[in-house]
C-alpha cells in the first residue's frame, strides 16, 4: 500500500513539474540584424579617364586667299579619336532609392584628327582638328539598389576647340589657326557601386552636341578662308569618387 501511494505521488509531482515547464514562456528568437542601406547622400570629388570621339562637320563659307581651294559650300566630315581625363565635382541627395544631384565636369583632351584634301581645287590644304577640353554642367537622376546606382544625366556641355590649315605645296601657299569656345548640351547615363562609405567607382557614357561656329583659318595671307565648324563627341568615362558626409 505504501508503495502505491509513493508511486501515485512521483507520477502527480512529475505531471505537476511539467505541466509548469509547458507554462513557463519560452524565449524568444535572436533578431536578425538590421540590413544597412547604402546611403548615397552627400557631396564628392574624383577623377575620370577614358576615351572619345569626335564627328566633325566643317563647311566653307568665303574663300578669297590665293592659297585656298575650297568655295563657299564645299566642306568635309572628318572623325577623329583620342584620350579624355579630368575631374568632377557634385552632390547627392536621396529620397528613398531615388537619388538627385547635380554634377561639374573639366577635362582635358587628346582627341585630334588630320584630313588631306585630296578632293577640291589645287587638293593640297592640310586640315587638322583637335578637342582641347570639355566642361559639363549637368543635372543626375538615379535609382539605388543599395550599394549599386544606376543613373542618367543631361545639361550644359562646351569644348575648347582648335581647327587649322597648312597648304606647303605649290606658288601659293598660306596657313593658319583659330581656337574657340563651343556650347551645347548634353545627354548620358552610368552606373555607379559604392565600395566604402565614402570611395565609389563607376562607369559612364556622354553624348556632347556643340554649336557651328565659324573659324578664318588665312593666317597671314590677304584674304579670309572661313569655314563653319561644328563637332559632336562621344565619350566612355572610368570614375572615381571620394564622398565626404554623411
Amino acid at each position: 500500500m505504501r508503495r502505491f501511494v509513493v508511486a501515485s505521488l512521483s507520477t502527480a509531482i512529475l505531471g505537476l513539474g511539467a505541466a509548469q515547464a509547458a507554462d513557463l514562456p519560452r524565449k524568444a528568437p535572436p533578431m536578425p540584424p538590421p540590413v544597412v542601406m547604402y546611403n548615397w547622400t552627400g557631396c564628392y570629388i574624383g577623377a575620370h579617364a577614358g576615351v572619345g570621339w569626335a564627328r566633325t562637320e566643317w563647311t566653307n563659307t568665303a574663300d578669297t586667299t590665293a592659297f585656298g581651294d575650297m568655295v563657299p559650300g564645299q566642306g568635309f566630315t572628318q572623325t577623329k579619336s583620342g584620350f579624355v581625363g579630368g575631374g568632377q565635382l557634385g552632390c547627392n541627395y536621396q529620397v528613398n532609392q531615388w537619388v538627385f544631384g547635380i554634377e561639374g565636369t573639366f577635362a582635358g583632351s587628346t582627341i585630334k584628327g588630320t584630313l588631306n584634301n585630296n578632293i577640291f581645287g589645287a587638293a593640297d590644304d592640310i586640315f587638322e582638328t583637335k578637342i582641347n577640353s570639355i566642361a559639363t554642367v549637368t543635372g543626375r537622376i538615379g535609382y539605388a539598389f543599395n550599394n549599386w546606382l544606376p543613373y542618367i544625366k543631361g545639361g550644359y556641355a562646351g569644348a575648347n576647340n582648335k581647327f587649322s590649315v597648312s597648304d606647303t605645296v605649290g606658288a601659293s601657299q598660306g596657313s593658319g589657326s583659330e581656337t574657340k569656345w563651343h556650347s551645347g548640351w548634353t545627354v548620358g547615363g552610368g552606373l555607379e557601386y559604392g565600395l566604402t562609405r565614402n570611395w565609389i567607382i563607376g562607369i559612364e557614357y556622354d553624348y556632347i552636341s556643340l554649336q557651328s561656329k565659324n573659324y578664318n583659318v588665312a593666317g597671314g595671307a590677304a584674304g579670309v578662308y572661313a569655314f563653319d565648324v561644328k563637332p559632336r563627341i562621344h565619350e566612355v568615362l572610368v570614375r572615381l569618387s571620394y564622398k565626404f558626409w554623411p
